[in-house]
C-alpha cells in the first residue's frame, strides 16, 4: 500500500517536477538534509508510482513543430472492441501526443503537434479518416498557448 505523502515528499516532488536533472546532493542541501534519506525517498516515490518517469520537455517550435491541434472524436459505436481498436490505432500515430477518453460531446480528445497546416491535413486524410469506426471529428487549432505545463500543484493535495 502506498504511503501518505508528507511535507518532505511533496517538497521533493515539487523540486523534481521543476528540474528532474538536479543532483540528490543539491536537493538535500536545499531541504537541509543529508543525501542518503533524500535518495531513499526518491527511490520509494519511484517504486510506489508517484514518479512515473523522467523526461526532457522539448520546445516544439524549435524542432519545427509549429501547429497544435485539438481534435474531438466521436466513435460510431461504444463497445469495448471499438474503444480498444481506436486506442490501439491512435497510440500508433506519432503526431498524437495526448489521447483522453472524455465525457460530454466527444468520446476522445486528441492533442496533435505537427509542422504546419499541411502536415495536419495529411494526418487527417492519410491516417485519421481511414479509421472505419469514426463518427464525428471536430478540430480546434491553437492560435497561441498561454500556459503549458506537466507540473501538478501539490498544494491542492495537502
Amino acid at each position: 500500500m502506498p504511503h501518505t505523502l508528507d511535507k518532505i515528499d511533496t517538497q521533493l516532488l515539487d523540486i523534481l517536477q521543476k528540474d528532474s536533472n538536479r543532483t540528490t546532493k543539491s536537493i538535500a542541501e536545499e531541504l537541509g538534509m543529508s543525501t542518503s534519506p533524500i535518495f531513499e525517498r526518491i527511490k520509494k516515490l519511484e517504486k510506489e508510482g508517484y514518479i512515473e518517469k523522467y523526461v526532457a520537455v522539448l520546445n516544439p517550435k524549435k524542432i519545427g513543430l509549429k501547429l497544435t491541434v485539438f481534435i474531438g472524436i466521436t466513435l460510431q459505436g461504444h463497445t469495448r472492441s471499438y474503444l480498444e481498436k481506436f486506442v490501439k490505432e491512435i497510440n500508433g500515430f506519432p503526431e498524437v501526443v495526448e489521447c483522453h477518453r472524455v465525457s460530454g460531446n466527444f468520446d476522445y480528445l486528441l492533442k496533435l503537434v505537427v509542422e504546419d497546416i499541411e502536415a495536419y491535413e495529411t494526418f487527417i486524410i492519410s491516417k485519421l479518416t481511414l479509421l472505419p469506426y469514426l463518427g464525428n471529428v471536430q478540430s480546434l487549432i491553437a492560435m497561441s498557448t498561454s500556459k503549458a505545463t506537466n507540473a501538478i500543484d501539490l498544494s491542492q493535495v495537502l
